[in-house]
């Protein structure tokens, strides 16, 4: 125990048979004047050896008598040795290694080396308890080092017995409204972490319901723009520069429902339209204004920063969400047979096809010319009339929560590590078609929201 000195009203220790050191300048704070300084090994006394210890591999998952050891867990598992088990009750217990600290009232066997279990003298138990729960948090960290030596150095307000007594009931009281409102802050940070992509989405979908800019009379109509679509597509068609679409989707309305012709067929869809659009809009199948889907290859390649004139296949995390990442790639052999059609270009617009389910359908633009890159065979080019359609803006649909729906219902695969979207299955994913015009409006709009909002502090 400590001394306190009337004289200059400061804590003492004993050291040695008479020697006493003044410990203000050690002592963490001010204590009343009823409490004392006290150390964890001048109030209790060491339980348990080597005699009422086990192996790892002699932990039963069930049995007589519960095994403790310095894991998370308040048991480890069981044993039926009866011979070393610990009966002396209650003990609290430090982790030499892990710095966690357990309160037993129950017979036990020691599971693992690193356990201190110490009998409590003259002092609540539980009083300690959470004395050294809160010690234990203070320590510094030294990994899977031992801490044992440094915590028997802090030193312990002690209080009398009966206050011990009081404050360890009001801990208890206390200690559910704590943990009731830690779960609640836990929730608040994950809402307010979630809060942002959230938000982000809303306004996709209120962006793709014509819903987030006014529609302009004077706007050309997404029909005649269909029209112009179909138009051009015959001519490249006719010109040999593009394939005839196996199963042209055309989608229209008739007696307020709406019905698609494919592969000769008529079919009321109106089960498979999410919502309404605007008049001026018309739903489509994405081939409508895709010319072609490109993938590419993934040689056996070198993972390093490529030297000048070399050329790199992208990984699929060069395509995020909204944004392209060029360095994100790696090096092609030189003997590589290149073919234009895995060549990226300004304005492309790529999808992953393969891979991770929260990485599949990831779609982006790609701004700027990258330099010598080409695609992956996870990673797929949706070649559209550039002159006809906003790549911007159907990045903007596609990404949006209702069409999202349509992405990951075309995904294949059993495990979540590993999916895959066909490119003929990409080819029918829905789309809601403003007029150009109106489809560059989204995107100036949805890029000035998204800009106000990634200011946000949250």
């Amino acid at each position: 125990m400590y001394l306190q000195y009337d004289s200059d009203n400061l804590p003492y220790e004993k050291v040695g048979k008479n020697e006493s050191v003044c410990i203000a300048d050690e002592v963490p704070f001010e204590i009343p004047e009823s409490w004392e300084w006290a150390k964890i090994e001048t109030i209790s006394m060491p339980i348990g050896n080597k005699n009422n210890q086990i192996q790892s591999k002699e932990v039963l998952p069930t049995g007589k008598i519960p095994v403790v050891s310095q894991g998370k867990d308040l048991i480890d598992g069981y044993c039926n040795d009866v011979s070393k088990k610990i009966d002396v009750l209650p003990l609290v217990m430090f982790g030499d290694h892990t710095r966690n600290v357990k309160y037993i009232d129950f017979e036990f066997v020691i599971g693992a080396d690193g356990t201190k279990f110490h009998k409590i003298l003259s002092c609540n138990s539980e009083y300690i308890y959470y004395w050294m729960l809160y010690a234990a948090e203070t320590l510094r960290n030294r990994g899977y080092a031992r801490h044992y030596t440094l915590l028997k150095e802090c030193f312990i307000p002690l209080p009398p017995l009966q206050e011990q007594v009081r404050i360890v009931s009001k801990i208890k009281t206390i200690l559910p409204l704590v943990e009731k409102y830690g779960c609640e802050e836990s929730k608040r940070v994950s809402l307010d972490s979630a809060f942002p992509n959230l938000l982000k989405k809303s306004i996709l979908q209120e962006a793709i319901q014509g819903k987030l800019v006014p529609q302009d009379p004077g706007d050309e109509p997404a029909s005649v723009l269909l029209e112009r679509i179909r138009a051009e597509k015959q001519e490249l068609i006719a010109e040999g520069k593009i394939k005839k679409d196996k199963h042209e989707s055309v989608i229209f309305r008739r007696d307020n429902s709406h019905y698609e012709k494919c592969d000769f067929k008529e079919e009321n869809i109106d089960d498979l339209i999410p919502f309404e659009l605007p008049d001026s809009w018309e739903w489509i199948r994405l081939s409508t204004i895709l010319t072609s889907t490109d993938a590419g290859k993934s040689p056996q390649c070198e993972n390093r920063p490529r030297t000048i004139g070399e050329w790199g296949v992208i990984k699929t995390t060069a395509i995020q969400d909204g944004y392209f990442l060029a360095e994100e790639n790696k090096v092609l052999p030189p003997d590589f047979n290149l073919q234009k059609s895995m060549v990226i270009h300004h304005g492309d617009l790529l999808i992953t096809r393969a891979g991770p389910r929260n990485r599949t359908g990831v779609i982006c633009v790609v701004d700027g010319e990258p330099e010598n890159l080409i695609l992956s065979d996870k990673t797929v080019r949706l070649s559209y009339l550039r002159n006809f359609v906003n790549p911007h803006y159907v990045m903007t649909a596609l990404s949006s929560p209702a069409m999202q729906y349509f992405v990951v219902d075309a995904m294949t695969g059993m495990a979540a590590s590993q999916v895959n979207i066909s490119q003929e299955k990409m080819k029918t994913f829905f789309l809601p078609l403003p007029p150009l015009n109106e489809q560059q409006r989204i995107v100036d709009e949805v890029s000035k929201i998204f800009g106000r909002i990634d200011k946000l502090n949250f």
